[in-house]
């Protein structure tokens, strides 16, 4: 699918936009199943704290998983597919990167909030809106079970950040609850937002699982020498733009249709 011209003025006049139903059932499905291979292997990490920063708690379970890069073909090829590349070329701009990808899983009635903060206080880019995150729900979101939500039209402002105590190594921000939309969506919905949007997500008050998927692309043009100077040693992935050779460079081969060779295998499963 392509973005429509409304979602793409909408993620550059408020700083994020919307996509429902960007990945099929079945990309959903084989998506699903990487993780709970993942989860079986214990490779899933608990980050959130009791109120310190530092002593990890049972009582909450914030689990994360990053970077997702060097355990499976299925997110390896991801950035490659031709409507993530559309999406992205739309909103930030080329030549573009693949910087970041990161796994959030709330297990039900534990599942921690993350504080609100900005990716920007990481990132530090000059334009907020030459970066962006794709959030990929794999679980139908929902406010009860803590999905993603946003500030509109902040995404210039450069909001001071602490450190966070609920988490081992996260920031926070302040922010106002009632500024917030509370992006609710199906499985295989994403909401695109750039770099500058405060953002978070709520505690997991339901009996179902609540898992996403985050992953940050950046138009390497804008690009700081923290982010991009030895982009590959870095583990960044070139999607457009000279550098880009369909992930040749970056894993050895082509990846060119492993999306849906590994699609099809996981889902079969």
């Amino acid at each position: 699918m392509r973005l429509t011209e409304d979602q793409v003025q909408q993620f550059k006049s408020d700083g994020f936009t919307l996509a429902p139903g960007f990945f099929s059932e079945i990309e959903v499905a084989a998506m699903c199943r990487q993780v709970e291979q993942w989860q079986t292997a214990g490779l899933l990490r608990n980050v959130a704290t009791a109120g310190d920063g530092a002593i990890h708690t049972d009582d909450v379970a914030n689990l994360q998983l990053v970077p997702l890069l060097p355990h499976g073909e299925l997110f390896q090829a991801l950035p490659f597919q031709p409507k993530v590349i559309a999406a992205v070329t739309d909103l930030i701009g080329s030549p573009a990167c693949r910087i970041l990808d990161q796994l959030f899983y709330k297990p039900p009635r534990i599942g921690g909030p993350t504080n609100w903060h900005t990716d920007n206080a990481y990132f530090r880019i000059s334009d907020p809106l030459k970066g962006t995150a794709m959030w990929i729900a794999l679980h139908d979101a929902s406010r009860e079970n803590g999905t993603l939500k946003v500030i509109p039209r902040q995404f210039h402002i450069k909001h001071p950040h602490d450190r966070d105590p609920d988490s081992d190594h996260h920031i926070r921000m302040k922010a106002d609850d009632d500024d917030a939309v509370h992006c609710e969506l199906k499985a295989g919905g994403v909401v695109f937002f750039c770099y500058g949007t405060p953002h978070a997500t709520g505690a997991n008050i339901t009996d179902e699982a609540r898992c996403g998927v985050g992953i940050h692309f950046l138009n390497t043009d804008i690009g700081p020498d923290h982010l991009t100077q030895g982009s590959r040693s870095k583990g960044n992935v070139h999607i457009t733009g000279p550098l880009a050779d369909d992930g040749i460079s970056e894993f050895g081969r082509s990846m060119r249709g492993v999306w849906h060779e590994e699609v099809a295998r996981l889902s079969a499963m």
